[in-house]
């Protein structure tokens, strides 16, 4: 898919299976995406402002310069993820259930992801965030 421009902007594919697919400079805008299997994706430089990732699998994905500004990314498992580049980090939606156990997440990364009033509790330790 990554020689391909993928428009998938206020798509609705809750549930989707895109376990190992490189969706790499996809358009995901709005798009609803609650529950997709992504383990072992790549998603480089993915445009994903305001879309729903509510309680996706990204196990093991690299999550590389996405734009994820307004985006809701509660329960979203993040097990062993790499996460670098990201914009928007402080303005996403968490919840106790979002999981970053073993995730590799970048320095400037967690500083925002540390700003973000959303990351609470267990998720806010496993980025390494001090204080509560």
């Amino acid at each position: 898919m990554s020689d391909r421009l993928l428009d998938l902007r206020a798509c609705k594919l809750p549930g989707a299976k895109l376990d190992g697919k490189t969706l790499s400079g996809a358009l995901m805008a709005d798009g609803v995406f609650d529950g997709a299997s992504m383990t072992e994706a790549v998603l480089s430089k993915a445009y994903a402002r305001g879309a729903s990732f509510k309680g996706a699998n990204m196990a093991n994905a690299v999550l590389d310069r996405l734009d994820w500004t307004g985006a809701d990314l509660s329960g979203v498992n993040f097990t062993n993820a790499v996460i670098t580049g990201g914009l928007g980090l402080e303005t996403v939606t968490f919840d106790d259930k979002t999981i970053f156990e073993d995730a590799l997440i970048g320095n400037e990364d967690a500083k925002k992801l540390c700003l973000n009033p959303t990351l609470r509790g267990v998720p806010r330790s496993q980025v390494g965030c001090r204080g509560g």
